[in-house]
C-alpha cells in the first residue's frame, strides 16, 4: 500500500514518475577572523556582481514573460545598495564575505517574513540569492537540477525562481517541495508550465531517489512507492481543436476554461475560452501602478490570442497574501480579513477606474468576448456598485466572485445586479472554515468535499438556474474530475482551471450522463464527510 503524504496542491494536474531530490547548496565553513577587510569586501561584492549577472542572463533567456519577470526581480535585489552596504559593515566588524552576505540576507529574511503575504513567500528568493552568492564566495557551484536520464518528479525543499524557471515540462512530470505556498514563485512558475505540483508537503524530503510517486496538484496528495511503475506520464496535453466543448455522456454542455495570467500561458492551447485571466501577475513586480497604456497592451495580448472565444477578466486581487508595493497599506491585524480584492477600491479607486478604462479600450479592438468581474464581493451593494462602474466604462457584461459566505447565500439577490457569478472555492473554503488556505495542518478542512462547502455551492447554482443566469467554478477545486461531475449536478455551467487539467475533467464528464451527475451531486451533498461524498463518484474515484 503506498504512503501518502499531504500537502497544498499548488498547480492541479496528476502525474506519475520516479522522484529525485534537487541536491542542498555549499554549506558555510567554520568562521576565521578578517585579516584584510577591503580584500573581503571585494571578494562579497564580485560574488554579488557574478550572481546577479547570472539571473540576469536567466532571465534574457527565460521561455516567458513571467518567469523573466521574476528573475529581474531577484537580479536587482542583488544589485541593491543597501545589501552592499550591510555586507561591508558586516565585513567591517569582523566576518568574513560568505558569513557576512548570510549575516545581512538573513536580516532582510527576517524582514520580509515579518511582513507575511506574499512578501514571507518571497523570503525563499533571498534564500536562494544567499546560497549563490556563498557559493561564489567559496568558488563552489551550486547544485543543478537532477539529470536522471529520463522524466522525473522534482523534489526539494523549495525552488528558487532562478531553477524554477528552469523546470521543462518534457524533463521534470511534477513538484513536490516541503516547503512553499500557493502564492510562492515555484508555485507561480510550474502552474505557468502546467506541472502537477504539491508544496508544504511534509515528509517529502524522506522520499528516496528513484521512489515511484504520483502527485496529485489538485488535490494535494503524493503517494510514495506506488507498486506498479507505468510509463512516467502528465495530464496535461493540450486538447485537440475540435474537441473543446465540455460535455456529459449525453449532450449536455458545461464549459471548460482556462485560469491564466499572461498571454503566454496560452500559446499552443486548445480551450474553450478563458474563464479567469489574474490581471494580479501585470501588477506584481511594479513599484508604480502600471499605466494605462501598459494595461491595454497586456490585456490587447490574451484578447488577441482569444480570436472570438470569451475571456472573463478578474479586477486586481490584492491584498493579504498578495500586498502590492504601490498600494502601502499600514499594517492590518488580520490582512485575509481586511483591505483585499475589490475592498481596495475603498482607498485607491483611480487603480479600478484605470483597469476597466483599459479593459474597455482592449476589448475594443478585438473580436473576445470580453467579460469582468470582481474578486471578493460580499454584499448586494457592492455588486451594484461594481457593475455600474463597469457599464460606465463600456464594458457591459459584469460578474462577481463569490469567495464569502455571506455572498454565497445572497447569490439570488446579487444575481440581480449582475449578470454571472463565479465561485472561488479556495476563498470560499477558506472563509467557511475559518482556516488559512496557506496552512498545510489545515488541508482537511479546506478539502472541497467538505459537505457544508458543497451546500453553498448549491446556493450559487440554485440562484443562477433561477434566473437564467451563469455559474461558473475557478477554484482549482473545478480541476478534480470528480469534483467536476458533482459540480454539473449542481447545475454550475462552467469550470475553469489550470489548461493542463481540462483533458482529464473532460473525460470525466463525458463517461456520465447529466442525470448521473445529479445523483451523484445529491449524494455528495447528503454526506457527513469528504470521503463519503467523494464516494458518490465511484467510477472516476
Amino acid at each position: 500500500m503506498p504512503e501518502l503524504l499531504r500537502g497544498l496542491g499548488a498547480s492541479a494536474g496528476t502525474a506519475t514518475g520516479p522522484a529525485y531530490r534537487l541536491a542542498d547548496p555549499p554549506r558555510l565553513p567554520p568562521p576565521r577572523p578578517v585579516t584584510d577587510p577591503a580584500a573581503e569586501i571585494q571578494r562579497a561584492y564580485a560574488a554579488v556582481e557574478a550572481v546577479g549577472a547570472e539571473i540576469r542572463q536567466r532571465a534574457a533567456a527565460a521561455a516567458d514573460e513571467t518567469s523573466g519577470d521574476i528573475l529581474r526581480v531577484q537580479a536587482s535585489l542583488a544589485e541593491d545598495r543597501v545589501l552592499r552596504d550591510g555586507i561591508a559593515a558586516a565585513v567591517r566588524a569582523g566576518q568574513e564575505a560568505p558569513h557576512a552576505v548570510a549575516a545581512v540576507l538573513a536580516a532582510h529574511r527576517s524582514a520580509l517574513l515579518a511582513a507575511g503575504g506574499v512578501l514571507a513567500a518571497r523570503a525563499a528568493d533571498l534564500d536562494d540569492l544567499r546560497d549563490r552568492v556563498v557559493a561564489h564566495c567559496l568558488g563552489l557551484p551550486m547544485p543543478t537540477l537532477p539529470q536522471p536520464g529520463r522524466p522525473f518528479v522534482l523534489v526539494a525543499v523549495d525552488l528558487a525562481p532562478a531553477d524554477a524557471a528552469l523546470l521543462d515540462p518534457e524533463r521534470v512530470l511534477a513538484v513536490v517541495t516541503s516547503a512553499g505556498s500557493f502564492v510562492s514563485h515555484t508555485a507561480i512558475l510550474a502552474r505557468a508550465r502546467g506541472l502537477p505540483t504539491v508544496v508544504a508537503c511534509g515528509g517529502a524530503l524522506e522520499i528516496g531517489d528513484g521512489t515511484v510517486v504520483t502527485v496529485d496538484g489538485t488535490a494535494g496528495r503524493v503517494s510514495v512507492g506506488v507498486t506498479a511503475d507505468p510509463p512516467p506520464t502528465s495530464a496535461s496535453p493540450a486538447a485537440p481543436a475540435e474537441e473543446l466543448r465540455g460535455s456529459t455522456a449525453d449532450g449536455h454542455h458545461v464549459a471548460l476554461l482556462a485560469n491564466i495570467g499572461c498571454a503566454e500561458e496560452l500559446a499552443g492551447l486548445a480551450v474553450e475560452g478563458v474563464g479567469l485571466f489574474r490581471t494580479e501577475l501585470l501588477f506584481q513586480h511594479h513599484l508604480d501602478p502600471p499605466s494605462l497604456a501598459e494595461q491595454v497592451e497586456a490585456y490587447a495580448e490574451v484578447f488577441a490570442v482569444l480570436g472570438d472565444r470569451p475571456v472573463i477578466v478578474r479586477t486586481l486581487d490584492a491584498g493579504s497574501d498578495k500586498p502590492l508595493p504601490f498600494l502601502r497599506e499600514t499594517d492590518e491585524p488580520n490582512p485575509a480579513l481586511g483591505i483585499r480584492g475589490l475592498r481596495v477600491v475603498r482607498r485607491h479607486a483611480e487603480i479600478l477606474r484605470t483597469q476597466l478604462a483599459a479593459i474597455a479600450a482592449a476589448a475594443r479592438g478585438s473580436r473576445a468576448r470580453v467579460s469582468v468581474m470582481a474578486p471578493m464581493v460580499t454584499t448586494v451593494a457592492e455588486a451594484a456598485e461594481f457593475a455600474a462602474l463597469c457599464r460606465d466604462a463600456g464594458l457591459p457584461t459584469v460578474g462577481v466572485m463569490i469567495e464569502v459566505p455571506a455572498a454565497a447565500v445572497r447569490a439570488a439577490e446579487i444575481l440581480q445586479a449582475v449578470d454571472f457569478l463565479s465561485v472561488g472555492t479556495n476563498d470560499l473554503s477558506q472563509y467557511t472554515f475559518a482556516a488559512d488556505r496557506r496552512s498545510g495542518e489545515l488541508a482537511d478542512l479546506l478539502d472541497p468535499w467538505q459537505p457544508a462547502l458543497l451546500s453553498l455551492l448549491a446556493l450559487c447554482a440554485a440562484a443562477g438556474a433561477a434566473l437564467g443566469r451563469p455559474v461558473g467554478v475557478c477554484g482549482e477545486a473545478a480541476a478534480d474530475p470528480a469534483f467536476a461531475v458533482v459540480l454539473a449536478g449542481l447545475g454550475v455551467t462552467s469550470l475553469s482551471m489550470s489548461p493542463g487539467a481540462i483533458p482529464a475533467v473532460r473525460a470525466a464528464l463525458a463517461a456520465h450522463t447529466v442525470d448521473e451527475c445529479r445523483a451523484a451531486a445529491q449524494q455528495a451533498l447528503a454526506a457527513d464527510d469528504p470521503r463519503t461524498a467523494r464516494a458518490a463518484v465511484p467510477r472516476v474515484r
